[in-house]
């Protein structure tokens, strides 16, 4: 039997098997020694192939993909630091739960560490982050090499898909001739015939036993309790949690990613605006907490862990779905491994002759967020190009059933600040695993993939950092709208130690780093439409256009990083203020 024949056989079993086991999309950067994996994953008719040449792009446009449909992405690149460059894709897929299939072409062992071009060592290569690599057979027809890889390509779908969800990574060692015959009669049939998958397995759920559930409700009943979400993106979490709370009488510390911000679900106790009065030492006293309930990650309030900080005799439980160790502070007296959805309604059925007298504490935390989210919209309407006011217009004029991603720094602080309660369907995202600046921009284009309308609003450093992203908008005709904050340089860090008046000397060229770029001939040159707006006026028009036709939008809204420290910080006295009167008047 030729090499060609053998190759064909082993390669194509291993494709038709991600498909017979859910994957439907496959990124895929160019290279000669993945050629047989490339062509047969082209070839496959039930498997959509997406070229991104650039592979620190391709990485983060699969992790996007999988982040907006929740589904196991293969990603393949050719051998040497051709993968290297997928390393930071990895990370955040890991940090942040995202299934991927990464995939690494390589020399055969004869070829490694001798001098031969275009070889690495690969084994191993992304360190512990992937939940599980594997170094790959050579290409054999054999019916037990049949069945061993398409084992592997089984169990990687359903370890990457496993929660917690995660990358994985095959290594596959590659014999020249690299051309699969592509003319091969049962090209995907080998091993089985009929499309069932080769090995099923059945997905791990993490279940509480009864006993457990009725301690945990007997222990939150009666007290002064908050619940905290962070980032979440489960169906039917916002209506689940929401319930609870409404049971326990415990306001909710919604994160902006949460998902509970935005939709049809009760708001009556959801809480967004505890970032800005948190940071009022007053009101912080004034809010004892019994106990806290956190879901998910920790949200990007800054203020939130300070809160907790200062009450460290409170009891928090910490509860996150498949495992992991997502808890910094160091604080948590339960780790509580559960589906979030599941728990909550457990809980609530444990509560059901339970009657809770908070009544009062609920209310406090409910008129003091009406006064605080008040105040911010107010100030979110300065006529000045004010940063936060961005997220204020969006929050007005997105449409149903959008998808809206953020940058990391600024963007998604803003977020948090100026994106407020509403009735309308969005989805909110941002890659906060590693909090990194790199690959948003490629992240943003691959949930534009499966979704109607996706909007990123992006630092202009950030953007900058994935220019080379706005390819995959041009090559494969995505649809989104990209608002660069444009205040030229870091603009987070003036509000950080570094900007203060005695470090000025050194601030602009280690930290403010402006560039002094103009964006507009780089996003014509990837086939999109640019507007740099002078008012928000010009704002919501260049908004309402973009939804209007298909393709890139990039609009630039010019700001001025001394300005915005400078509104941010007078919102926040202004603030204080209506808390300390609250407050007095409460006593």
């Amino acid at each position: 039997m030729s090499h060609v024949e053998k190759l064909t056989a082993y390669i194509g079993s291993f494709v038709d098997e991600l498909t017979r086991s859910g994957v439907k999309n496959a990124v895929i950067s160019p290279g000669s020694r993945s050629t047989p994996i490339a062509m047969l994953m082209a070839d496959h008719p039930d498997l959509k192939a997406w070229i991104n040449v650039d592979e620190r792009s391709a990485g983060f446009f699969a992790l996007g993909m999988a982040k907006a449909e929740n589904e196991p992405v293969a990603l393949l690149c050719t051998s040497g630091t051709a993968a290297a460059n997928y390393y930071p894709a990895v990370v955040e897929a890991q940090m942040a739960r995202v299934p991927l299939i990464v995939i690494t072409a390589d020399r055969p062992h004869e070829l490694r560490d001798v001098g031969a071009p275009q070889a690495i060592d690969q084994i191993g290569m992304f360190g512990k982050y992937p939940k599980w690599s594997m170094e790959m057979a050579l290409p054999e027809e054999s019916d037990s090499m049949i069945h061993y890889v398409r084992t592997v390509a089984g169990r990687a779908v359903s370890v990457s898909k496993n929660s917690p969800s995660g990358p994985v990574h095959l290594n596959f060692p590659l014999r020249e001739p690299l051309i699969p015959d592509l003319d091969r009669p049962s090209l995907w049939e080998n091993g089985r015939s009929d499309n069932r998958q080769w090995v099923r397995t059945t997905e791990m759920s993490y279940t509480l036993p009864d006993g457990e559930v009725e301690r945990i409700a007997m222990e939150l009943s009666g007290k002064r309790g908050v619940i905290v979400c962070g980032a979440q993106d489960n169906n039917g979490f916002p209506e689940a949690v929401t319930n609870l709370a409404e049971k326990l009488k415990f306001p909710i510390l919604a994160d902006p990613l949460s998902q509970l911000r935005s939709g049809k679900h009760s708001k009556d106790r959801v809480i967004d605006g505890y970032d800005a009065f948190l940071r009022n030492e007053q009101a912080v006293s004034a809010l004892k907490p019994d106990v806290i309930v956190r879901f998910g990650a920790m949200p990007v309030s800054k203020a939130f862990l300070l809160y907790l900080k200062k009450h460290q005799e409170t009891r928090l439980l910490v509860i996150d779905e498949g495992g992991g160790w997502r808890e910094p502070t160091h604080q948590a007296e339960e780790m509580i491994y559960a589906d979030p959805v599941a728990f909550c309604n457990r809980v609530i059925s444990s509560l059901s002759f339970m009657v809770n007298e908070n009544a009062e504490w609920e209310k406090k935390w409910i008129r003091l967020n009406n006064i605080v989210t008040s105040r911010l919209h107010d100030s979110a309407k300065a006529d000045l190009l004010f940063e936060g006011r961005v997220f204020k217009e969006l929050e007005e004029q997105l449409p149903d059933n959008s998808l809206l991603f953020v940058g990391n720094s600024m963007p998604v602080r803003d977020l948090d600040s100026f994106f407020h309660n509403n009735e309308k369907k969005i989805r909110t995202m941002a890659n906060r695993g590693a909090n990194g600046i790199d690959g948003v921009v490629s992240t943003a284009l691959g949930t534009s993939a499966s979704q109607a309308q996706v909007v990123l609003v992006i630092g202009d450093l950030s953007f900058f950092h994935d220019l080379n992203g706005l390819a995959a908008a041009k090559l494969h005709g995505l649809n989104i709208t990209i608002i660069v904050i444009n205040n030229d340089g870091g603009g987070i860090f003036s509000f950080l130690p570094q900007g203060k008046q005695q470090h000025e000397k050194h601030f602009e060229a280690l930290f403010g780093t402006p560039l002094g770029l103009d964006y507009k001939n780089a996003v014509e040159m990837y086939g999109g439409r640019f507007t740099r707006i002078s008012n928000w006026g010009e704002f919501q028009n260049a908004f309402e256009n973009s939804g209007k036709s298909k393709g890139l939008h990039v609009i630039e809204v010019p700001a001025d990083r001394t300005e915005n420290v400078n509104l941010h910080r007078e919102i926040r006295e202004i603030i204080s203020e209506d808390i300390a009167v609250f407050l007095s008047e409460e006593q």
